[in-house]
This record gives C-alpha cells, sequence and structure tokens, in this order.
C-alpha cells in the first residue's frame, strides 16, 4: 500500500473516491473533504497571511508574486517525516497551490529519489478526467481510476442530455469580484453542458479578467458568482459590493432574478470528482424549470439584486 501527501484539495478528493483515504498520510491546508481528513498531518501553507476582501487579497497576493515569491511554503519537516511513496501535486497555478519547483525541491532535497510527484495540470474537463486515472494509476488502482471516470462523465452527460433542446442562457460566470475575473478552463464546458452560454472564459485558457464596462455592455441572462476560496457565506458578503456598481441594477439578469451565488471553494474551483456535482447547481440555476433545486441551500442559493 502506497503512503500518499495529498497537496491539493482536488487530489485528497480523488484518492477518497478512489477508495484509498487509508493511504493518505498528509495533506494540504486547504484539504476539507470528506469530513475527516482535517485531522491528516499539514504539509503546506500561506507564506502571509492572506486575508481581507476580493481586492485586498489581489493585493496582496500580486505583491508577493513581483517580489518573485511563491505564496505557499512546504513544511519540509513534516514532508520528511511522513515519507511518502507518492506525492500529489499541481503546475496549473502558483495562486492556487504550492507550487511545483517548490514541491520538486523538497522532495528531492528530504526525500527518498523513488518518491513519485505526480503533477497535475488540468486546462479542461477531459484532462480532469484523465487526472483521475493517472492518480489511480500512481496508487496502483487504475481499474477504480477507470470507473471513477466513467461516473464523472456519465453524470456530466446525463445533464448535457437533459438540457439538448432546452434554450441557451448566456452566462457571464465571476470566479473573481475586484478586479473581476470570468471563469476559464473548464467551466465552460461545465456550463455548456448545464443548457448555458459563457461569454467571456474560454474552454482550456486561463480564466480572463474583465471590466466592469465589458460585462455591462455583455449583458447576460445568467450571472453565476464563484469566486477561487470563497464558501457560500463569504461569497455572501463579498458579492453585495456588485449592487454598487453604476447599472448593476438595469442588468437583464439582475431585472428577471437570474443571479446566483455559489460555493466555489467546494465545487467549481475543484477540478475532481465533484466536477459533476457543480454541473448539476449550474443546471438548476439556468433551468429551475427542469432541475430542481437539489443543492440550494447547499451549493448555491439566489442572489437579490
Amino acid at each position: 500500500m502506497k503512503r500518499v501527501v495529498s497537496l491539493l484539495p482536488s487530489t485528497t478528493e480523488i484518492v477518497y473516491a478512489l477508495g484509498c483515504g487509508d493511504q493518505l498520510v498528509g495533506r494540504s491546508h486547504e484539504c476539507d473533504h470528506p469530513a475527516g481528513v482535517e485531522a491528516l498531518p499539514v504539509v503546506t501553507e500561506p507564506r502571509v497571511p492572506v486575508e481581507g476582501d476580493s481586492l485586498q487579497i489581489d493585493r496582496q497576493l500580486r505583491s508577493i508574486l513581483e517580489q518573485a515569491l511563491s505564496v505557499y511554503r512546504v513544511h519540509t519537516d513534516v514532508l520528511a517525516e511522513l515519507a511518502p511513496d507518492v506525492v500529489l501535486t499541481q503546475s496549473l497555478c502558483e495562486v492556487c497551490a504550492v507550487s511545483l519547483a517548490d514541491v520538486q525541491a523538497a522532495v528531492d532535497e528530504h526525500l527518498d529519489a523513488a518518491t513519485d510527484v505526480v503533477a497535475l495540470e488540468p486546462q479542461q474537463l477531459a484532462d480532469v478526467v484523465e487526472d483521475i486515472r493517472r492518480v489511480a494509476r500512481a496508487l496502483e488502482v487504475p481499474e477504480r481510476g477507470d470507473r471513477l471516470a466513467e461516473e464523472v462523465t456519465a453524470r456530466i452527460d446525463d445533464v448535457r442530455r437533459r438540457t439538448r433542446d432546452l434554450p441557451r442562457r448566456t452566462v457571464v460566470s465571476i470566479e473573481w469580484i475586484e478586479p473581476l475575473m470570468a471563469a476559464g478552463n473548464w467551466m465552460p464546458e461545465l456550463i455548456e453542458a448545464a443548457g448555458g452560454r459563457e461569454l467571456f472564459g474560454t474552454v482550456g485558457a486561463h480564466s480572463p479578467w474583465t471590466t466592469w464596462e465589458q460585462m455591462r455592455a455583455a449583458d447576460p441572462e445568467t450571472i453565476v458568482i464563484l469566486p477561487c476560496g470563497f464558501d457560500l457565506a463569504r461569497t455572501r458578503d463579498e458579492a453585495a459590493s456588485l449592487r454598487e456598481l453604476p447599472g448593476w441594477a438595469d442588468l437583464r439578469a439582475v431585472r428577471e432574478g437570474r443571479v446566483a451565488i455559489t460555493d466555489g471553494h467546494q465545487y467549481f474551483n475543484r477540478p475532481g470528482p465533484r466536477l459533476a456535482e457543480s454541473t448539476e447547481i449550474l443546471a438548476e440555476i439556468l433551468h429551475p424549470e427542469t432541475f430542481a433545486p437539489t443543492h440550494a441551500g447547499r451549493g448555491w442559493e439566489a442572489f437579490e439584486g
């Protein structure tokens, strides 16, 4: 049995979904699902406290990166003590998790040369599905990986089938509030499967910065607010500032009551098995006449303009 350290919430969820939770010996500071994972030793932490509203956080992170510093650090003493056979990490975003360079340096200095560093870089939905299989191969349970990948794909395809003949509602998905950022990578695919059309984000491309003027000009039918790292309560608080933007109340989505806030931290921002559930949440938001609000109050809620 492998000893595994997971440095991403999404890979922690994949490990558990594969039925290999008993192989996890360490986690990142953000791994919080499923329940009980918090008891594992923590291997990473932010280098500086990242606090405040979305604008303050953005300024703090930009300052760190401008100094060519890493946003996170690895507790090398903990990592060495845990002595994992497999370290699961990422190379997609240095703001989201500890950088691959820092992980590799820690592994090279403190662990055996045989330690397997599995770095994921999911750009789109197909990559997420393949990453499930990659993690499964690293844990020597490839058949379980195939089954899980097929289950996730089937759930998303079921939503796509149910929305095939429904209207394609235009969507702006907000991944950061100040400054404004739309959602890219896998999000446009999930929105498409849920019966919508993302106006700013592009499949397989990083989330794009946008402006209030661009968003106002686009005048989407639906707005979905899913800030990276924010739970439902924090998103509710942060989204309140949007009401102060000039012309907010005039947007079609606001007038028609088609603005939703979500728990982006637990769902959309994590490229793992719960992207299937994320797609179902989007379908409930976009097509309430077809999809019952099964996840309302937990994964999303209406945002009153």
